[in-house]
């Protein structure tokens, strides 16, 4: 059991003794507390401690934890909030979750529609879980709840950048994209009434942080992580067979196939880098053209092909736009003129690469089509 804990000394040795009613291997994460923490855990001779001279921040506190774990043997790490608001008496629910789910991240789903529940709390679980939806293209009910059981091992391994609140957003949408299964759990929850409310949650400090981590993660899903996913998928089927059936033995004219792989080529360079293959499906949509075969041609523009597309867009650029720019790198004197200038140049050139590829996809199609389309 992991209790990362900051002045928390009014709550903190209640939710300790319910945790022993049901395990004794306890770790406590003292976080720089100033008021009587230490003295409480230290009534407890038997726990394990980590103590923390000044308080990090939650993520920091629970990314020792898990490697202190780790280091310990334990192969699983349930996280409980000290400030008593979760019911250690629902941790026979994680445990027969888990023996029928291994490997899974269990996260505690709570009743936000519940009586007392603070309305900034409730508004803040719908948000996350709607970014969590987005990143991860996942659903789960409750993505900030504190009581989890994570699978130590599948973590230890992982670097983690979110020190306070944020962690908790980062662990869950980065296992999600190394496919750990994560399950919710059903809890109990408490909110007292709002004068005995104990929170270091600071509203805009903290709430900036979680936005900003969300912008990122963001841009990594649709830029990486959802392009590559579709890769994956389609190279886990027969390549061969695609190929027949989607193109070859398709009722498809060979008319819109052309098209189809012309727009995906556009859009695969196109400077709308993150929404590319999602303006192609749209267009694909519009003109009634193979959705299929507009996503994987957008595929052409993987990683590490980025710089190279990038470079030539700006080189082709110059050639149409003839201000005479130099890549801001390479320039002694940078301003607003000469960064508008670069980017105007750099979204000529993208258009016109994209033109370029499209006609040279759509001269291949038109060939292979008629050799092997008969």
């Amino acid at each position: 059991m992991i209790i990362p804990t900051y002045n928390n000394e009014r709550t903190l040795r209640s939710v300790i003794s319910g945790v022993y009613e049901y395990t004794g291997n306890i770790i406590i994460v003292n976080d720089g507390s100033t008021d009587g923490t230490k003295e409480i855990i230290g009534s407890f001779p038997d726990i394990l401690v980590l103590h923390f001279s000044k308080n990090h921040g939650k993520g920091y506190a629970l990314r020792n934890a898990i490697k202190y774990a780790c280091e310990q043997g334990y192969d699983y790490g349930i996280t409980l909030d000290s400030d008593g608001q979760h019911f250690p008496s629902d941790l026979p629910l994680f445990l027969l979750k888990i023996k029928q789910n291994p490997d899974t991240i269990m996260i505690g789903s709570r009743n936000m529609e519940q009586e007392n529940v603070p309305g900034k709390s409730s508004f803040g679980n719908k948000f996350s879980n709607f970014w969590f939806l987005i990143e991860t293209g996942l659903k789960l009910p409750d993505t900030q709840s504190g009581y989890r059981l994570y699978p130590l091992y599948l973590l230890n391994n992982m670097h983690f950048f979110g020190r306070k609140y944020e962690f908790e957003v980062e662990v869950l949408v980065r296992a999600a994209w190394r496919r750990i299964k994560i399950l919710p759990v059903p809890i109990h929850v408490y909110y007292p009434p709002e004068k005995e409310r104990i929170s270091h949650f600071r509203p805009f400090a903290d709430f900036a942080r979680i936005f900003l981590l969300n912008t990122i993660l963001v841009i990594i899903a649709f830029l990486f992580i959802k392009p590559f996913g579709f890769i994956r998928s389609i190279n886990k089927k027969n390549i061969t067979e695609i190929f027949q059936n989607k193109i070859l033995h398709s009722t498809e004219k060979n008319s819109t196939i052309i098209a189809s792989v012309m727009v995906g080529f556009f859009f695969s360079v196109a400077p709308f880098w993150g929404w590319q293959i999602w303006i192609a499906l749209a267009f694909a949509l519009l003109f009634k053209l193979n959705k299929f075969i507009v996503a994987i041609s957008t595929t052409i523009s993987v990683a590490p092909l980025i710089p190279l597309i990038i470079y030539l867009s700006y080189v082709l650029g110059g050639v149409l736009y003839k201000q005479n720019s130099v890549l801001l790198a390479y320039s002694n004197r940078i301003t607003l003129q000469t960064i508008e200038v670069n980017i105007v140049q750099y979204l000529i050139g993208s258009f016109f690469l994209g033109f370029i590829l499209s006609i040279v996809g759509g001269i291949l199609t038109y060939i292979l089509l008629r050799i092997f389309r008969k």
